[in-house]
């Protein structure tokens, strides 16, 4: 039986100690897409910052060993695969982890350390993919960002997208993924 959605999210950076590379995966559940560690907040945990910990090991089986709150964070219509999915209310971290990757198989379909300068290309893929100019089917195979992460990286200054990309993926990011 589907889960009901808590309408909260958490979302997890994790940087290289150089910082030039972000640790990502690339999501083994729709929506297809290439994020770094998220998940539902307050379904199961008991704040944002205990999902923040508990998804990172679940999900890439690292231990949180410092976690610091990012703004910004809020609301966003992207919607996910549980029953009453209309957005989620996110709250944002970066996270220094230890220990050795170990991904959850039915989640993660691979999991890297991605250069932050490749993260642009990613976001445009999303665009592309957004607009029409890329089959569900090719994104799915090669998927660019998942959409809600081409909202937060605008956000936090990683990627940059015109206005009018950014309109269109968070208007497919807004519709259930079973519709994509």
């Amino acid at each position: 039986m589907a889960k009901q959605c808590c309408k909260t999210s958490v979302g997890v950076l994790v940087l290289s100690e150089d910082r030039t590379q972000m640790l990502m995966i690339r999501r083994g559940t729709a929506p297809a897409g290439i994020a770094p560690v998220a998940g539902h907040a307050l379904d199961e945990h008991a704040d944002y910052a205990a999902a923040a910990r508990e998804e990172v090991a679940e999900e890439i089986g690292l231990t949180v060993t410092e976690l610091t709150p990012l703004v910004p964070g809020g609301f966003h219509p992207g919607r996910c695969r549980r029953i009453n999915s209309t957005g989620h209310t996110w709250e944002l971290f970066e996270a220094a982890v230890t220990g050795e990757l170990d991904a959850c198989e039915r989640e993660v379909a691979a999991v890297g350390w991605y250069p932050l300068g490749a993260l642009q290309a990613l976001a445009e893929t999303t665009a592309a993919w957004a607009s029409g100019r890329l089959t569900t089917e090719a994104f799915t195979a090669d998927p660019g960002l998942e959409p809600v992460w081409c909202h937060w990286l605008t956000e936090l200054g990683y990627i940059t997208l015109p206005a009018g990309d950014l309109d269109v993926i968070e208007a497919v990011a807004a519709t259930p993924p079973s519709q994509h």
